[in-house]
């Protein structure tokens, strides 16, 4: 019943006040937490550097089917999106037109 969940919650937190931790059994060490710190950390800076890896890779390939001539100067990335949607949105206007 309604009344019945709403209060499941402070019954369970009486319930454990005079109870001792359960779990794990001992606490962490200092060492072993910073250790998992810096693989958590070292993991997430990877996935960070592939996703990024991946994005110029997607940016690279936009680039290269955009008309711009070849003594131009790399587009950035917000030049290439730019350029991507402004070219797009020509091509669609010449196609209504047509």
């Amino acid at each position: 019943s309604p009344a019945r969940t709403a209060l499941a919650p402070r019954d369970a937190a009486a319930r454990r006040k005079g109870k001792a931790r359960r779990g794990r059994g001992k606490a962490r060490s200092e060492g072993l937490l910073s250790k998992q710190k810096r693989s958590r950390r070292m993991k997430a800076n990877d996935r960070e550097r592939n996703r990024m890896h991946h994005l110029n890779s997607a940016l690279d390939a936009l680039r290269s089917v955009l008309p711009t001539f070849p003594d131009d100067a790399k587009l950035t990335k917000i030049e290439t999106l730019r350029f991507a949607h402004n070219y797009i949105w020509a091509l669609t206007q010449s196609l209504r037109l047509a």
